[in-house]
Parts: structure tokens; C-alpha cells; sequence
């Protein structure tokens, strides 16, 4: 049995026990009236005038030394119980509030002291997904989220969340910008996203983001805005659709859910990217030998594993190993992913 101190830690507790008491206490004094002759509907009244304390005029005269006991009693036992509840309600919506207060207070100091901090902009799926990868990286982040159900959802989980519309100055500033390591803008409005990318551009000059686009002309926009980065969720998605169907032994190494799951998130930990492209016909990778490729690419990747178009093999490529169109690449390189990509395109 928990000691008498907590008594005042569960508001709710108290106003269970005073509806009981108040209940209990209303339900003695009918059954008391109507042992003296009173009708239920009489007694009830009654009841609840002494109770609530209306102070209206009894129904019948109070004229006998029992009537007078019983109406005593239920005023003394009544009001009391009517004070406790009502006491209890008002802790109760206190209580909440207080904590509300405290509760913002502790997670904006908690803001406050971030440093090389990452900001996302967005709980909806995707910015749900990638905090997820970013707590499991052990990655300080916060987010900013305009929709207040999405928002106590993200605090309900752990998160440090902002109630705010990341567009505005204000909100990047609150979510300390200026000592931030990155941004990461994945609301699923283009517009907003190029909102946020300005706004984030202009209070940090230094400042790594990455943005999410839907449209393939919004690329340009954001990358205008100030984005380091833009990840197209629909292209990335084809594309792996397509090293699926493409390159099964490679796609199956490294696709299956715990393993790749494990796998980017210690990839991400050290900054890195891994991902399988197709050297596509007219690139001017083509052609050309591992050690080659790596060279002209100034080491911003490497080729881990080669599947020749059609072979179903995945080979641990050499040095000399020569990349012909249409193989499957797997790259392992700084995260840019869209850069890499960009690197087995055809120029036409």
C-alpha cells in the first residue's frame, strides 16, 4: 500500500474516491428520507439541494428531532464530500497544466543545449522514420512539426519536438540552427520545403541540408534555396524497385530488413552511403576499369561488387575488374546519394 504522502500525486485517484463518497453519502440520505414517509422524487430533491448546497426551500417541513439528524448529517457529510471533489477536480486540472508548463521548460533547455545537433522538419512518414534512424545512430535531434497531433505523437515517443511551423526564422532559431550540424526539410509540401531551405540557408551559412522534393523541377528550386542535398522519395523508390528486379543476387545481399536495416545505420554512423546503380549505356564510366572509375570519381566512392547484366553473380571486383553497360554497381561512399548516382548516367 503506497504511503499516505503520494495522496496528493494522483488527482484522479481523488475524485474516484470523492464521486464515491458523494454517491455513497446521496444514497444514504434517500434511503434515510424515505424511511420517514418521503416519496423518492422528494427525498432525491432533497438530497441534492443539501448536497450541492442551493439552499432552496425543503420540500416537506423538517419538523421532527430524526428529520433534523439526518438533514445535519448529510449536510455536514455532503458539503464535505462536494469539497473534496471539487478540490480534486481543480488539482486535477492544475496538475495537468503545471506539468504542460514544466514539461516545455525542461525540453527547451534540453534544446538548448544541443550542439552538432540535427533538425528534422516533418513527422509525418518519412520524418518519422528517418528520427527512428537517427536515435538508433545515437544522433541528437530535434523536430519541428506544425501539426499539433503529429508533434504530441513525436513527444510521446522521446523526441525533442517543437509545436511550430519550420518556415519561420523564429522556429529554426528556437531549434538552435546556428550550433546545428544538419537540416533535414521532409515535409511533404514542395513549397514548404523551399520555405524552410531559405530560411535555414540564411541563419546558417554553414549549415549541411538535405530536402525532400516531389516534383522532379522542384530539384532545382531546392538546390537554389541553398539544399546541399535533395532526395526525390519517388525516384529513390524506382530505383530500388528496379535493382530488385535487375540485380536479384546483389539486391537480396543486402535488401533483407535486419541485416540492411543494421547495415545503413552503421553506414550512417561513419557518414556512409551503400547502394547498387546501373552503369548505363553512353556513360563515360563504361568501359573503363574499377581502379579507373574510382580515380576520375576523386575517391568520392568505391566499388565494392559488380553483377554482369544477366549472370545472377555478384563478384568482389579487382582493380582491373572492367565495368561494361548494364552491369549492377555497389557503391560505398559519402552519403549524397543522388551525386553517386549520377555518376553511371548516360550524358544524353
Amino acid at each position: 500500500m503506497r504511503p499516505f504522502e503520494d495522496w496528493d500525486q494522483s488527482p484522479v485517484r481523488n475524485m474516484l474516491y470523492g464521486v464515491a463518497f458523494v454517491v455513497v453519502v446521496s444514497s444514504l440520505g434517500v434511503m434515510a428520507y424515505m424511511a420517514q414517509g418521503w416519496s423518492l422524487a422528494d427525498a432525491f430533491y432533497m438530497v441534492v439541494i443539501t448536497v450541492y448546497t442551493v439552499g432552496f426551500s425543503e420540500v416537506r417541513p423538517i419538523d421532527s428531532p430524526v428529520l433534523r439528524a439526518i438533514t445535519v448529517a448529510l449536510i455536514v457529510t455532503g458539503c464535505t464530500g462536494m469539497i473534496f471533489l471539487t478540490g480534486a477536480l481543480v488539482q486535477a486540472i492544475t496538475l495537468s497544466q503545471v506539468r504542460s508548463v514544466l514539461g516545455l521548460h525542461r525540453m527547451n533547455r534540453q534544446i538548448e543545449q544541443l550542439r552538432d545537433h540535427v533538425i528534422v522538419c516533418g513527422f509525418g512518414r518519412t520524418g518519422a522514420m528517418l528520427a527512428r534512424e537517427l536515435r538508433s545512430a545515437k544522433t541528437p535531434l530535434v523536430i519541428l512539426e506544425s501539426s499539433a497531433e503529429r508533434c504530441a505523437e513525436a513527444r510521446e515517443q522521446g523526441y525533442l519536438c517543437l509545436h511550430v511551423d519550420a518556415a519561420e526564422e523564429q522556429a529554426l532559431e528556437t531549434a538552435c540552427i546556428r550550433s546545428a550540424r544538419t537540416l533535414a526539410s521532409v515535409v511533404s509540401s514542395d513549397a514548404a520545403n523551399v520555405f524552410i531551405t531559405l530560411s535555414a540557408r540564411a541563419l546558417n551559412a554553414d549549415l549541411q541540408i538535405i530536402a525532400r522534393g516531389e516534383l522532379p523541377a522542384t530539384e532545382k528550386k531546392l538546390l537554389q534555396a541553398g539544399a546541399n542535398s535533395v532526395v526525390m522519395p519517388a525516384h529513390i523508390g524506382a530505383e530500388q524497385v528496379a535493382s530488385l528486379i535487375l540485380f536479384p543476387a546483389i539486391a537480396g545481399m543486402i535488401q533483407s530488413s535486419d541485416r540492411r536495416r543494421q547495415l545503413e545505420v552503421d553506414m550512417r554512423t561513419l557518414g556512409l552511403d551503400i547502394e547498387v546503380v546501373l552503369a548505363a549505356e553512353g556513360s563515360r564510366y563504361v568501359g573503363h576499369t574499377v581502379e579507373e572509375i574510382e580515380r576520375m570519381a576523386l575517391s568520392t566512392f568505391f566499388i565494392v561488387a559488380i553483377e554482369h547484366a544477366g549472370s545472377g553473380r555478384v563478384e568482389r571486383p579487382s582493380p582491373g575488374s572492367i565495368v561494361q553497360a548494364g552491369d549492377g554497381v555497389t557503391l560505398l561512399g559519402r552519403q549524397g546519394r543522388a551525386e553517386n548516382v549520377r555518376f553511371f548516367d548516360s550524358p544524353g
